[in-house]
């Protein structure tokens, strides 16, 4: 009898023992199974943070670029003390804009007058770019709006040099890398 109860107690530990690797082994399953989730959860969360990363680089890049060009526009455009200077504001800053002929007629005029003559040298006109506050918004995945604030010191013979403050909208093209398109407007 004593051998009975002996090898039913081993029959129930072998038992006990078989259940607690069967529980031990399906537990080691879901542990594995969990530890490959955490696994890929962390490579898309590096693909996501390596995208977003990517398009804020991007962003940033085109925004100062957009904003580093209309700076580039402003400081040729608002800055001469001759015809000679008047008439190589273009030229300085063609390689960034990509206007249309109409808009760029309106933009660089010739600074003649009805006669002939130069507007610029026979009144003395200067004009020095100061400074510049700009800001830059998104209007779809191509275009990059610029606005900036941009003073100018201007005078003529026999006048007082004064600040004049000017907005200048210009939109940039990111595939292009150029201003396609610029409009001023005098602040009073």
């Amino acid at each position: 009898m004593k051998n009975k109860i002996l090898f039913s107690m081993i029959c129930l530990l072998m038992v006990g023992l078989g259940i607690m690797m069967s529980i031990t082994n399906s537990k080691r399953a879901q542990i594995e199974k969990v530890r490959k989730e955490v696994s890929q959860v962390n490579k898309q969360q590096r693909y996501v943070t390596t995208q977003i990363d990517h398009l804020q680089t991007a962003y940033n890049a085109n925004d100062d670029q957009a904003k580093n060009d209309l700076l580039r526009f402003a400081k040729a455009y608002y800055t001469f003390s001759s015809q000679s200077d008047y008439d190589k504001r273009f030229s300085k800053v063609s390689s960034i804009l990509a206007l249309s002929k109409d808009q760029q007629n309106n933009l660089f005029d010739s600074g003649l007058d009805a006669t002939g003559g130069s507007q610029i040298d026979n009144l003395g006109l200067t004009s020095l770019y100061k400074t510049t506050t700009s800001y830059t918004s998104d209007l779809d995945n191509q275009t990059i709006e610029v606005l900036a604030t941009v003073i100018v010191q201007t005078s003529g013979t026999g006048q007082k040099a004064i600040n004049q403050t000017v907005l200048v909208h210009g939109w940039f093209d990111t595939q292009t890398q150029k201003l396609t398109s610029i409009k001023m407007n005098q602040i009073q």
